[in-house]
């Protein structure tokens, strides 16, 4: 059964625009094969937040129950977009001030700090082997950074608009990007070039993601609608409507099987991917909904919204 497992009305003290989540899976790995059973029962899930307020804030969440861990400070002018690492180990976050930082998770600390002003860095994501973040600017330009050195590494031009949004497949083989003016550029990595560049939508995207066998990009953008493009043929499979306004945040269940959406209708729906149909709608939110999330561990949705609120969903699926 759908339910609301914990709101927090007051998250942030100003709109919050991004979350992520992610699981420290570092008691697992240093277990030995005889303590497997106690390893799974050991680890931390960490959820982030970027607000208006300028603070990046980890929560940590054990027993349903999520509580503050750090209030992370440095940014101005807003921090727009947040990551988690996929070892659950560091975050980055991006902010209108032109710059991004790497955490430290556990420690709540700053390991390094980016600056490529003057540039809008709307959106970042880190590559599937965590040595790289991924990040779009209002140049359209996507850079490709180290984690080790905080260097720009690559780049990839979109010969297009403002980038609002960005994701980077889970094989490691593909970056993905949206722009404002709803054009839609898929990268081949290993060959640096453009492979596709998708027009399905009239408006910006503002969330992508892939889904996690790479197969599928799911796209959301300010016309209402929801697009599922096969990667590969780069052609729509499907087109998904529901929200009254702009769909927001858009992502994948870590099983494939679904989805959720975040819109600035105050609505966040999960979505089956087989039948393309949405089997649930919370109403939870009093104001537009910036960020969606799945748990980890495939149970649970995030919401954070303009309304500064974060709400935690139990999903039955």
């Amino acid at each position: 059964m759908y339910s609301v497992l914990q709101k927090k009305d007051s998250a942030h003290e100003d709109s919050i625009w991004s979350c992520a989540w992610g699981r420290n899976t570092k008691v697992k790995e240093k277990q030995a094969e005889d303590d497997k059973k106690d390893a799974e029962d050991d680890f931390e899930d960490y959820i982030v937040t970027g607000g208006l307020d300028d603070l990046v804030k980890v929560w940590s969440l054990k027993d349903d129950k999520v509580s503050l861990k750090h209030n992370l400070e440095g940014h101005s002018l807003g921090v727009v977009s947040v990551a988690i690492s996929n070892n659950g180990k560091l975050c980055v976050s991006s902010s209108l001030d032109s710059s991004m930082r790497i955490w430290d998770l556990e420690k709540g600390e700053k390991i390094s700090n980016i600056e490529e002003g003057p540039v809008d860095l709307w959106t970042v994501a880190f590559s599937p082997d965590d040595k790289f973040i991924i990040s779009g600017s209002h140049a359209g330009k996507i850079t490709l950074y180290s984690v080790e050195n905080a260097k720009a590494d690559q780049t990839y031009d979109t010969r297009g608009k403002f980038s609002l949004s960005i994701a980077y497949s889970p094989d490691g083989k593909y970056i993905a990007s949206g722009a404002i003016d709803g054009i839609i550029n898929i990268f081949d990595v290993a060959s640096s070039k453009l492979c596709h560049t998708l027009e399905g939508h009239a408006m910006p995207i503002r969330s992508l993601c892939f889904s996690p066998d790479s197969q599928f990009l799911l796209t959301a953008s300010d016309d209402g609608h929801m697009k599922l493009y096969d990667v590969q043929h780069a052609n729509v499979v499907g087109t998904l409507s529901g929200h009254a306004s702009w769909v927001l945040s858009v992502a994948f269940s870590p099983d494939g099987l679904h989805f959720v959406s975040g819109s600035s209708d105050k609505t966040v729906k999960v979505w089956e991917v087989s039948t393309k149909q949405c089997i649930h709608t919370f109403h939870e939110h009093n104001d537009q909904v910036w960020g969606v999330k799945f748990s980890p561990d495939n149970t649970k949705i995030m919401s954070v919204s303009e309304d500064k609120g974060m709400n935690i969903y139990s999903c039955p699926i």
